[in-house]
């Protein structure tokens, strides 16, 4: 007998509609599911914790304290990132202990370890202490493919893991690129050498799913993971329906399929009422390029997203062509948060700018070594092209960065936001999001972001369905020949409240424009819509080509823009906060 992981309230909607699954919403049907026999129900960790205070402006702790009260029988479980704990970046190794600790404290029997390298120091610290608070660990190898990562590799991996003295090894197959065949020949071998629990992880995004789990059940793997449908399959875990049919003695006899049928029906009412804007045809459709180019499903759709912010969704193929070239030079690394980040926003770099002509930040400290061991060696002329003459560290990250948890809860104090404990780790990880979340906490006004459309709005209705669209930079009462371009029935203008589409087919993005002023020359302007983090000049200063003259957060990363020449900074057209688009000018140079 397999038992099952359910992953509805985590994996599924991170995958399928962007982590935005309310806490309410979860409180609803948590009972029910602490009936239905699941062996653990994954339910933070991943996106959930910088969604819920960036986006839902929800309390993460919060929520897991209340799903606890609902969830008496079944094991809760989360994803940790080892040393990036459930951030982006590494975090020192105060904050790693004490977050496992309260994470703990406020309801996870399990915690699913990783590291986006597979460098087990990484993990080392997160796995000791939660041994060390009694839970449940499971070591969880990332999958991938390339001509590195052979079966020794892997079982090399599992014995790292397990000298750590892990409870059960996961293959986890955060992209889909998992075939049946190697399915079976993973879970065999460590079953057959270390003769550990063995529990395999997948997405359905290339439609191998639910044969990846019947091969891996027929090997001897002891827990698979599922979703309920229909917030299950496309880039989400398949659907318990489906595999109950696929491994009937299996997995059928210990679960409540009335209950799951129960669940079912209350999550495709609330899709369809609440959710469904955010249900991406994308994230459904079964994508065998993934195969191709080792691009995870919402690495791919985060790709589109961001070329059609710059204005460069035309350059698609040539970006998806450049990943695996700089996945090569890099040394490999899997593409899983972080690092589908690093590798994707440099390909975009490189065919827009030029190969390695403009390097994120992010970049930098993955080749410094800050990130960890790569796979396999980075190729040395990138190195060279990236860091010059400096030397990438040798040492565990984590040991090159001071504590931080008594810095964070002075300032927390200082500024009247400490409630709780729970408050100062909130802030270590997220800082600006966390001082933004808690300034509307203090004032009672956490209402979650309304992502509206900017400027003005059309209501356009196509075929009988109703979409709103934003427009800027145009005159509204120009577009009366709008029906008959767009094929619409009827045009209706005017800010009205959103309603609920009747179909799958997402309503069109708001246009966006660049600022109205000229960029000439001498001035420097955005390569890609963000927000301004930091401005690294003075006006009147002297700089240097090449020379960084702000940082520009943009596709998750920080990326640091050059100046184009040697000369004065006449002019800084930008401040810290602003948000900026493609093409507006940020700093003239003369």
């Amino acid at each position: 007998m397999v038992r099952v992981i359910d992953t509805t309230f985590r994996d599924a909607h991170q995958s399928l509609i962007a982590t935005r699954l309310r806490t309410e919403d979860m409180l609803k049907i948590a009972e029910k599911m602490d009936r239905i026999g699941f062996y653990s129900m994954e339910v933070w960790g991943g996106a959930t914790f910088d969604v819920a205070i960036r986006y839902l402006r929800e309390d993460p702790w919060e929520r897991l304290r209340l799903l606890r009260e609902q969830v008496r029988k079944t094991k809760l479980q989360m994803l940790l990132r080892g040393q990036n704990v459930v951030g982006y970046r590494h975090y020192p190794d105060d904050v790693v202990e004490k977050f496992v600790e309260l994470a703990h404290k406020n309801g996870i029997d399990i915690f699913r370890i990783f590291d986006a390298l597979n460098d087990v120091r990484n993990m080392k610290l997160a796995i000791k202490t939660a041994k060390e608070v009694g839970a449940e660990v499971q070591g969880a190898m990332s999958y991938t493919t390339g001509r590195v990562f052979t079966l020794e590799y892997y079982m090399k991996k599992a014995e790292e893991l397990l000298a750590l003295d892990v409870d059960v090894i996961t293959i986890k197959d955060m992209a889909g690129l998992l075939t049946p065949w190697r399915a079976y020949e993973l879970v065999s071998e460590i079953k057959e050498r270390y003769g550990v629990p063995v529990n395999v992880h997948t997405h359905s995004t290339t439609g191998m799913a639910v044969a990846i789990y019947l091969k891996a059940v027929e090997a001897g793997a002891d827990f698979i993971d599922s979703a309920i449908s229909p917030l299950a399959f496309g880039t989400a875990q398949p659907g318990i329906q489906t595999i109950w049919h696929a491994l009937p003695e299996a997995v059928g006899s210990h679960l409540d399929r009335e209950l799951i049928h129960q669940v079912s029906r209350y999550l495709k009412t609330l899709l369809e009422e609440k959710y469904w804007g955010l249900l991406s045809k994308r994230a459904l459709m079964v994508n065998p390029y993934v195969l191709r180019y080792q691009v995870p499903g919402g690495m791919y759709s985060n790709l589109i997203s961001q070329l059609r912010e710059m204005k460069a969704l035309d350059r698609l193929d040539e970006v998806l062509e450049e990943i695996p070239k700089v996945r090569e030079e890099l040394g490999w690394p899997p593409l899983v948060t972080p690092t589908s980040q690093i590798v994707g926003t440099q390909a975009v770099l490189n065919v827009l700018f030029g190969r390695y002509k403009m390097i994120n930040e992010e970049t930098k400290n993955y080749v410094k070594g800050l990130y960890g061991r790569p796979p396999a060696p980075i190729k040395k002329e990138v190195q060279r092209l990236i860091l010059g003459d400096e030397k990438p560290i040798t040492c565990r990250p984590g040991e090159l960065l001071k504590p931080k948890l008594e810095e964070c809860r002075k300032k927390l104090e200082e500024l009247g936001y400490l409630e709780k404990e729970e408050d100062v780790l909130t802030y270590c990880l997220f800082p600006e999001v966390a001082l933004e979340f808690f300034k509307l906490r203090k004032e009672g006004r956490l209402e979650p972001v309304r992502e509206k459309p900017k400027g003005q709005i059309l209501k356009i209705s196509i075929n009988g369905i109703e979409y709103e669209v934003g427009i800027e930079g145009a005159d509204i009462s120009t577009l009366k020949y709008l029906p008959q371009i767009v094929g619409a029935s009827h045009v209706q203008t005017g800010v009205s409240a959103p309603s609920r589409p009747s179909t799958a087919v997402s309503a069109p993005a708001p246009a966006r424009v660049a600022s109205a002023v000229p960029a000439g020359e001498g001035v420097v302007v955005s390569p890609m819509p963000g927000k301004i983090l930091r401005i690294l000049v003075r006006e009147g200063e002297e700089v240097k080509t090449g020379q960084g003259l702000l940082v520009l957060e943009a596709m998750k990363m920080e990326n640091e823009i050059p100046s184009p020449k040697d000369g004065v900074v006449k002019k800084i057209l930008v401040k810290e906060g602003n948000t900026v688009d493609t093409g507006q000018p940020l700093v003239e140079i003369e």
